[in-house]
């Protein structure tokens, strides 16, 4: 027997309760528009839940230049949405939900508590104060089109059809699928004609050649240099592919961190070019004053051997690994170490030297880089240029940013964007 379903009708439905379809919800009823989500999981926000280690590094309170230069991948499609809802209005908008904010290092901008669940918590009351109706468990199967345009969703649990005057996909990228983001709006689009382009990993941790990094693996090191380059044929450092500082750690396969990810946008796993990385231990001591300061050290420690003489210099963990490095014995008294043997340490000090193998797979990626392309998508109002009363918002959309909060605030205007946009069309 066929089920009848009665025909329920909404003027906007949103597919993706994530923190853009959160928002697109959001802005969308506060327009006046009804609104209907389509939620795969059975809670909201479940990536955003698990941002910034559990602790949602909601956005970042840079000014407007400083916005777009952490914004490597199509920046300029983010100018108006941004001009609608910008990071500032965005720390408004959360705060008017009763959530304080703290600025901490970097501009980054976190909920008071630390915990991602009352950003959460917080949208989501607001989406039920709003009378925004949630379908949670359901996934959407297909975007019903009428005469051409957007007018629904199917779902594929039971063939239920939520009409609509609009769709808005907010379904989020291809990284943490456990969270729901599994690439169901990339075919969406891909089916209604939309170019998609090549979905790599980014803010992602890097593996490298050397294996010794497994011992260091936990590891981490602050206010490090870090910069990326093409090698020689020769070995030696060629082209600067990307320089930073700041924060890197050691996993059982590589390295991750705050460098690390924003470096890996530039990188993809499966380069052919033979990548170094360089890392100043030191960068704050020019060659000659950290050799002099390895001669006060020394001095300090002349009845040690050399294992144990770099205590004020690195981290325990690093010293067996550095001095095996070095060809230099651990158990050589420092009063013996030459003129020679104290510059292999400065060297490897100010370079220390790893090779580039791959990427992390994209299901450990913050986000997703590539997307449907923004040649296709009216920046103005995030309105597919292709298939009338059809919107795009957040991580399905080829726009990427670094970490710092970035990509949530990215997640965020699009979204309200697309909310205000969709109500407006829905309005005629």
């Amino acid at each position: 027997m066929v089920e009848i379903f009665p025909e329920i009708k909404y003027d906007i439905v949103v597919v993706g309760g994530g923190a853009a379809g959160m928002a697109a919800a959001i802005f969308a009823s506060k327009s006046g528009a009804s609104v209907a989500v389509v939620e795969k999981n059975s809670c909201l926000g479940k990536k955003l839940c698990i941002t910034g280690k559990g602790r949602c590094n909601i956005t970042n309170n840079c000014d407007r230049d400083d916005f777009f230069s952490n914004i490597p991948e199509n920046p300029r499609f983010m100018y108006s949405p941004y001009s609608s809802f910008s990071n500032l209005d965005l720390i408004d908008f959360i705060e008017s939900l009763g959530v304080k904010t703290v600025v901490e290092r970097g501009g980054r901008v976190f909920p008071a508590s630390g915990n991602a669940k009352e950003v959460r918590d917080a949208l989501r009351n607001e989406l039920k104060r709003l009378g925004v109706k949630v379908y949670y468990g359901c996934t959407a199967f297909d975007i019903l089109i009428e005469n051409g345009n957007a007018a629904g969703v199917k779902l594929s649990e039971n063939g239920m059809v939520l009409h609509s005057k609009a769709v808005i996909l907010a379904t989020g990228g291809l990284s943490y699928p456990g969270t729901g983001s599994t690439g169901d709006g990339y075919r969406f689009a891909k089916n209604l004609g939309h170019r998609v382009t090549e979905l790599v990993p980014a803010l992602v941790g890097i593996d490298t050649k050397e294996t010794f990094v497994g011992e260091l693996a936990g590891l981490t090191l602050k206010n490090c240099g870090i910069r990326f380059y093409e090698k020689t044929a020769d070995g030696t450092a060629g082209k600067k592919i990307y320089e930073d500082f700041g924060e890197i750690l050691f996993t059982h396969t590589g390295i991750s961190g705050p460098t690390v990810l924003s470096g890996s946008f530039f990188l993809n796993s499966q380069e052919k070019r033979n990548i170094g990385i360089s890392i100043d231990l030191k960068p704050a001591l020019e060659r000659d004053v950290l050799d002099a300061r390895i001669l006060r050290d020394f001095g300090e420690f002349s009845k040690r051997q050399l294992g144990n003489a770099l205590s004020k210099l690195l981290p325990q963990s690093l010293i067996p690994v550095f001095i095996k490095l070095t060809g230099i014995s651990p158990a050589k008294p420092v009063s013996e170490i030459s003129k020679k043997e104290r510059g292999i340490i400065v060297s490897l000090l100010k370079n220390f030297e790893l090779t580039f193998k791959s990427l992390r797979p994209v299901e450990e990626a913050i986000v997703t880089k590539g997307g449907v392309s923004v040649k296709d998508i009216d920046p103005k109002t995030m309105a597919s240029k292709i298939t009338g009363g059809l919107f795009f918002a957040g991580e399905l959309i080829d726009v990427t940013g670094y970490t710092g909060g970035f990509n949530l605030t990215i997640a965020f205007s699009t979204g309200c964007l697309a909310g205000k946009s969709a109500a407006a069309l829905a309005e005629k």
